[in-house]
């Protein structure tokens, strides 16, 4: 099988401890308007994507500063590809396990299901497809309570996934995100691989 590769670049997320002056400014700089926002965490975009940017507000996350003098606390989280499929995303994670690259963190966030993996250098990076057949569906996911009451998602095992689409299960009944599932922590250390 030939390598699977993303169908498009989708969005970049930062992290601040600027967190309402970072929003202004992407705000008038990009035109752009808020898709979701919390006291930690804002999605903005410029066009139908249902988010480009998404900030993390550090000075919630860590209020006591601790983490505010260590390098790379401030700035790129991660920037994100879509695939085509679900099935094209899962073959990916398959071709790249077989190479020894494996995500350090998989979750379906409800308007996508993603997998995060990190280069030699930590650079992060989130290859993910779209859980919505629409922006507008996801658009309107992001405005519900449901989104506000969990904005970070549900973990999933990639290998159990795989072997189930495998198995002929259908893409679609992956996609759907069950709202009454636990929050799942924030990922901890990232691990290059």
């Amino acid at each position: 099988m030939s390598r699977v590769r993303p169908e498009k670049f989708v969005h970049v997320v930062y992290r601040t401890r600027r967190f309402e002056a970072m929003l202004a400014w992407y705000l008038k700089v990009f035109d752009a308007n808020v898709r979701h926002q919390n006291p930690a965490l804002a999605f903005l975009t410029y066009d139908d994507e249902h988010h480009r940017f998404a900030f993390l507000n550090l000075s919630v996350i860590d209020p006591s500063g601790d983490q505010i003098d260590r390098r790379g606390t401030i700035g790129v989280d991660h920037v994100a590809y879509t695939y085509s499929s679900l099935r094209d995303l899962f073959e990916n994670y398959a071709q790249l396990k077989e190479l020894g690259i494996t995500p350090y963190w998989c979750i379906h966030h409800g308007v996508t299901v993603s997998m995060y993996y990190a280069d030699p250098d930590g650079n992060q990076m989130e290859f993910q497809v779209d859980a919505c057949d629409s922006n507008d569906e996801a658009n309107r996911f992001m405005e519900s309570p449901h989104f506000a009451e969990n904005p970070i998602g549900v973990e999933y095992d990639p290998d159990e996934w795989l072997s189930r689409l495998r198995s002929g299960e259908a893409p679609a009944s992956f996609l759907l995100r069950t709202v009454h599932q636990p929050v799942s922590p924030i990922r901890g250390t990232v691990t290059q691989g």
